[in-house]
């Protein structure tokens, strides 16, 4: 040992000492792990050859550690500890491997972080690219949106009321323009019945003193009632109502007799 020292430089007499202060630590420790070996050894001298139960796995476990201590405690016991050599050489090729081994550690590093900087280049572009149609769509919505916003026109409260005014001014025209045609067509095809003919067919029979109405006045009746009372649109069959003309209004489904009350008609509702 003091030939190894006279071999070292005088400066490194620091680091001999440290690795002495080490040597003496791991032969320290290793004593100790002896003594617990020891201990565990005179326990199992104590229960012989007695067979171990489930409950003793744990001192099993103990024992086989206890033979691989002590093998590996013969074997240090057997080597002598290298001393490292502390001049600047060995330590410029040692720090030399250290560096090579960071160096290889931080490409591996640089590596994947390049790699997934090429993923996230690629996401970025497409999302770009998606973002560039996405701006293109909203900036032809907005000129759309601009088109149809100068074509609309604005209708005041005013003119959409006169325009009513004037469609209905125009409804009521047509309306009476319908009836006066109406009762023309009606005096012309169907006019009250003549009173000669209706003595000849009732001779026997008194005349009714009771003034008959034209074919579009009942009409004219029934079409009030049924706008007037929609609830109740039936009309009583007055003597008033010629029969031939009650019965040509019921047969041609123009009137509908009441279902529980013959004597009482009513028009059909065409304009449900």
């Amino acid at each position: 040992m003091s030939a190894s020292n006279h071999d070292l430089d005088p400066d490194s007499t620091t680091g001999v000492e440290d690795i002495t202060d080490a040597k003496e630590e791991l032969i320290k420790h290793c004593e100790e792990m002896w003594e617990d070996m020891e201990k565990c050894k005179n326990k199992l001298s104590l229960v012989g050859t007695e067979t171990l139960t489930e409950s003793n796995a744990q001192l099993s476990l103990l024992i086989m550690q206890m033979k691989c201590l002590t093998a590996e405690l013969s074997q240090w016991q057997k080597e002598t500890p290298e001393i490292l050599p502390l001049n600047e050489e060995f330590l410029v090729s040692l720090g030399k491997e250290e560096f090579q081994k960071l160096r290889h550690d931080l490409e591996l590093v640089l590596s994947t972080i390049q790699s997934k900087n090429e993923k996230l280049k690629e996401d970025l572009e497409r999302e770009q690219l998606w973002l560039d149609e996405q701006q293109q769509v909203l900036e032809s919505l907005v000129v759309l949106h601009n088109e149809l916003k100068d074509q609309i026109v604005t209708v005041s409260e005013s003119r959409i009321f006169n325009e009513l005014k004037t469609k209905l001014r125009d409804i009521k025209e047509y309306k009476e323009k319908l009836l006066l045609t109406l009762s023309e067509f009606l005096e012309d095809h169907f006019p009250l019945p003549d009173r000669n003919v209706k003595k000849k067919k009732k001779k026997n029979i008194q005349e009714s003193t009771t003034q008959l109405i034209t074919l579009h006045e009942i009409l004219e009746i029934l079409i009030n009632r049924l706008f007037d009372v929609p609830h109740d649109p039936y009309v009583k069959i007055s003597d008033s109502f010629w029969p031939p003309y009650v019965e040509l209004l019921l047969r041609n489904g123009i009137a509908l007799r009441h279902p529980e009350d013959p004597t009482r008609i009513r028009l059909e509702a065409f304009h449900q």
